[in-house]
């Protein structure tokens, strides 16, 4: 039948299923720090699951920047969950006060952790699409009884009672063009072009020295990066930033809230001051195209005003966004700016918020109208990049209660972050220079320097 608008849609009945969706296994998307987390926490209540992992080991994103030392120490590193059956099994914890690299984070705490649960971790495990079986995104009668489908890159399909995403943002880094969209060319140049990270004065050395990198971001990560390449003595450096002075990543020196911030800043500031990193700002990133064995990139700025930097290789220290797009037919209520749920968004706006002062969450500011559905960890963000794993692990129990039926204990959130504690520190370089003189990498200790970290990745 059809009226003045089209067909008329007819309501059916849900396919009969072979097995009720309260008698199926969680999904946990994700053995990162924060899946891992759920699954433990489900553990201990007792309740099935199953963790799909995409890449080949726990933590398979972590092993990507597996270099950096992390600005956390371990006491903010290990959920509670996570530790006590860890301990159980008759592990170690590691020295609390340390900051680990993201290498150790994975071989001293995810590696174990994901071990005990066995074949309840599934390695290579791509989870391309999530919806209710039998139930696209417009359908309601009976919808909350319905499992969760979740279908798989090899072709499979999953069903479950609950889908917890910990799957991330690292494999969706910003593009490089300044209006949120891929620059021109983009596309084109990819082997020119490193994501957040590289391990400039490690594995990836040989495609730096002596060649001009052009750094594009303005957050912790490009500022790391910079600090490395200032190392390699031969190397030209370009930093382009859309602000018109870089105060924001350079923080308040002294003066900064924290003062591993204002360290980090005041390092970088240096080198700018002395030449040694070339600034460009007011950098639109417009275009890209290749010039021989380089690459030139063109910015436009509002006013349609030109620049352009020639370069050996480009650094895209432009941030992360999380992929909603397996999510797509599910009911998701999210922030318009963000990304993040509407109700999380206030309480994690980098405008008003360091990682250190975003309050305790749960269930409540994480629940979607699919009920069931809840994205945690740094996925949970969105765009803020103000994420810290204690936070995480937060959400992971509160989430896992909830599904137990236990919102007291769910909506009992409780989450101490010393603001510059956990978001700063003045040990990482001290670590660094430790391990490198007893290692004969370094003949002395370098000065010692504040390194920052907050408003990055899990801690840095």
């Amino acid at each position: 039948m059809s009226g003045c608008c089209g067909p008329t849609a007819v309501e059916l009945e849900p396919s009969p299923q072979a097995t009720p969706a309260d008698e199926l296994p969680i999904v946990v998307i994700g053995a990162g720090p924060v899946g891992l987390a759920a699954a433990a926490h489900l553990a201990e209540r007792d309740i099935d699951f199953l963790v799909l992992e995409a890449g080949g080991q726990a933590g398979a994103s972590v092993a990507k920047w597996g270099h950096v030392r992390v600005f956390s120490p371990w006491k903010y590193n290990i959920d509670s969950a996570a530790r006590r059956l860890l301990e159980a099994d008759g592990w170690s914890a590691p020295d609390p006060e340390w900051l680990p690299t993201g290498a150790e984070l994975i071989g001293d705490y995810l590696a174990p952790l994901a071990k005990l649960f066995g074949d309840k971790v599934r390695l290579g495990a791509k989870a391309t699409a999530i919806s209710r079986l039998g139930y696209d995104r417009v359908r309601t009668a009976g919808r909350e009884q319905a499992p969760f489908l979740i279908r798989l890159a090899d072709g499979g399909e999953l069903h479950a009672r609950a889908v917890i995403d910990a799957s991330g943002t690292y494999a969706t880094p910003n593009v490089l063009g300044a209006s949120g969209l891929p620059a021109h060319g983009e596309d084109t140049v990819g082997d020119l072009v490193d994501h957040a990270l590289p391990d400039v004065l490690g594995a990836d050395r040989g495609r730096y020295a002596g060649r001009h990198v052009l750094v594009i971001g303005a957050g912790h990560s490009a500022a790391t990066t910079l600090l490395a390449l200032a190392q390699l003595e031969d190397t030209p450096i370009t930093w382009a930033i859309r602000a018109g002075h870089a105060g924001r990543t350079y923080g308040g020196g002294d003066a900064d809230a924290l003062p591993a911030r204002g360290a980090l800043g005041t390092r970088l500031h240096a080198h700018v001051e002395r030449g040694r990193i070339r600034l460009a700002t007011g950098f639109f990133t417009h275009a890209v195209e290749r010039d021989g064995e380089q690459v030139r990139v063109v910015s436009r700025d509002p006013s349609g005003a030109e620049q352009a930097i020639i370069a050996d290789r480009i650094v895209a220290a432009t941030g992360y966004r999380p992929d909603h797009s397996i999510a797509a037919e599910l009911r998701l209520d999210l922030d318009v700016i963000l990304g993040s749920t509407r109700a999380l968004a206030p309480l994690i706006d980098p405008n008003a918020h360091s990682c250190g002062t975003v309050p305790a969450h749960g269930v409540d500011e994480l629940a979607h109208p699919e009920s069931g559905y809840y994205a945690i960890g740094v996925k949970s963000y969105g765009r803020a990049p103000t994420f810290l794993l204690a936070t995480g692990y937060e959400q992971a129990r509160s989430v896992v209660a909830a599904l137990a039926g236990d919102w007291e204990a769910a909506r009992d959130v409780q989450l101490e972050l010393p603001e510059t504690g956990v978001c700063s520190s003045n040990l990482a370089e001290a670590q660094e220079q430790r391990v490198g003189v007893a290692t004969g990498l370094l003949a002395s200790p370098l000065p010692l320097v504040t390194v920052s970290t907050s408003g990055g990745g899990c801690c840095g």
